[in-house]
């Protein structure tokens, strides 16, 4: 199947034939579906705290703080010309004359530009977008006026204007403050000066970012990283790293086969989030929080956020002192000093593993509470489910027959099962990937995450290269397949914590307007 000349490119990726050989058997067999047992809820599963147990955990991450490693994790890479669909097809469609007018105005199809136009001035990046479409000889007034809605738009989005389309979402200007805008990167700067502050007044924080893009990233905050740190009275550490060429997965054509370019070369691609499982690998943190770049808010809104930063933070560190107490007892020798019935008890009922198996043998026992217990751990922020796209919690069935918390997105789930769906459409709450992680063992020796992946959990979708169509292979996802294996707890925050911007018109929101000077 492969000559010497694709064995050098597998090589030259940093990949190898067996893993290469072991995604076409994917392709060939597909990948099983988890096996949903029931739905995370307040009820069962997911951690509701009243105000004394707030106060306690945010007491807890302000003592233990002090001499804690922390870093702030942010996939930033996301690239942002999808916030700009509706607007690239109506510079494709739209007719400039007045029949296009009347569509433009009336119709269903156009709606979202319209609501981009009406409110154009409320976007934060509306100076920067006036600035750039007047250096072309009009007043955005007056293009507004003449209908020039088209060269608005190519302003905006292309190169020779802003190049929003082309930039991610991390260098966008997003909020609107009294003498200044900021972008959603400085957003995240701000967010980590008020929770992720440790030695020395330290704060790190690492950007997941495209290889064209990194760049970009380092200038904005080069420019901008001094007027924080004074503001802050914070030292920023920041980091970036690109997602690895080797976890890139090859692309088999309809028939399974690899699928080759025009100079025949084998076509690999991106291998999604759960690819930054290996980013996340190499960093070496006592907790790490973790992020979408693009869920920010402005500082009057920040407060909330932060605080159950905090407290999950807490509750994480509450969490591994249990855990670091039992695996010490586990590794000692004296078997009358382990208390396996509590440990058990500690895995039913906060860890919520069930369906633990019974054990005649001390030593069998002892074994599968170590193999239960040493692993990183997650506190994942859960929020009520009001319609937005997210991964649900879930308790699901594990390969060694036991029962867990596991984050389930529906391509997961087998939907001709109607148990299944029925469950799946239960669920009350979803992931907005607020998550902090504690991923060293109680002998303070981090841990490799690479082996605590689920790598039947990836995902097969059709794409299509030079009108050939195509079969792409996603790796486990980042906050579910790639922490299968994790010791999880849900815990709710309020949905004020989520404020994802997936289209341009979401700025409009009022959580990200609320600063802007009208």
């Amino acid at each position: 199947m492969f000559s010497d000349r694709d064995l050098q490119q597998i090589e030259s990726r940093g990949s190898s034939l067996p893993l290469v050989e072991k995604q076409i058997q994917n392709f060939k067999k597909g990948f099983p579906y988890l096996k949903l047992s029931k739905p995370a809820t307040v009820d069962d599963g997911i951690l509701s705290m009243d105000e004394d147990q707030e106060q306690s955990y945010t007491e807890i991450y302000h003592q233990a703080i002090k001499k804690l490693s922390v870093v702030k994790f942010v996939p930033a890479s996301g690239a942002a010309s999808r916030m700009f669909k509706d607007l690239y097809e109506f510079v494709e469609k739209y007719s400039d004359d007045d029949q296009g007018y009347e569509e433009f105005v009336n119709h269903e199809k156009y709606k979202s530009v319209y609501t981009f136009f009406k409110n154009i001035t409320d976007f934060a990046f509306f100076n920067s977008l006036k600035e750039a479409y007047e250096k072309k000889g009009l007043t955005i007034e007056e293009g507004l006026l003449k209908r020039k809605y088209k060269d608005i738009l190519r302003t905006l989005l292309d190169e020779d204007g802003l190049n929003y389309g082309n930039l991610p979402k991390g260098l966008l200007e997003f909020h609107a403050y009294f003498d200044h805008t900021r972008t959603s990167v400085e957003e995240h700067l701000v967010e980590g000066a008020l929770y992720g502050k440790h030695d020395s007044d330290q704060v790190s924080i690492h950007f997941t970012v495209s290889p064209e893009h990194q760049q970009n990233f380092e200038e904005k905050i080069k420019d901008v990283l001094s007027i924080y740190e004074k503001t802050f009275h914070v030292n920023f550490s920041i980091d970036y790293s690109i997602q690895k060429p080797s976890t890139d997965t090859i692309a088999v054509n309809m028939k399974n086969e690899p699928f080759r370019d025009e100079d025949g070369q084998l076509l690999f691609r991106p291998g999604g989030h759960g690819a930054l499982i290996e980013n996340l690998n190499d960093i070496d943190a006592d907790l790490i929080f973790v992020k979408n770049i693009d869920n920010v808010v402005p500082d009057a809104l920040k407060g909330t956020t932060v605080s159950f930063k905090k407290i999950l933070g807490g509750k994480l560190l509450e969490i591994q002192e249990k855990v670091f107490k039992y695996m010490k007892q586990l590794e000692n020798p004296k078997k009358e000093e382990i208390e396996t019935d509590e440990i058990i008890d500690f895995l039913k009922n906060t860890l919520n593993i069930q369906d633990i198996p019974e054990f005649h043998l001390d030593d069998e026992k002892v074994t599968f509470l170590k193999s239960k217990l040493n692993r990183p751990i997650r506190i994942c922020g859960m929020v009520k489910n009001e319609g937005e796209p997210g991964g649900g919690p879930f308790f699901a069935k594990n390969s060694d027959g036991t029962i867990s918390l596991q984050i389930a997105e529906s391509s997961q789930i087998d939907s001709e099962d109607r148990n299944q769906k029925d469950i799946l459409k239960s669920s009350t709450h979803f992931n907005p990937v607020d998550l902090v992680l504690g991923v060293k063992d109680y002998k303070g020796k981090k841990y490799d995450l690479t082996k605590y992946v689920d790598p039947d959990t990836g995902f097969i979708s059709k794409k299509s290269k030079s009108g050939k169509e195509l079969k792409a292979q996603e790796l486990p996802g980042l906050w579910n397949g790639a922490m299968s294996d994790w010791n999880t707890l849900f815990v709710e925050v309020p949905v004020i914590t989520f404020n994802p911007v997936k289209t341009v018109n979401d700025l409009l929101r009022e959580t990200h307007q609320n600063l802007v000077i009208k």
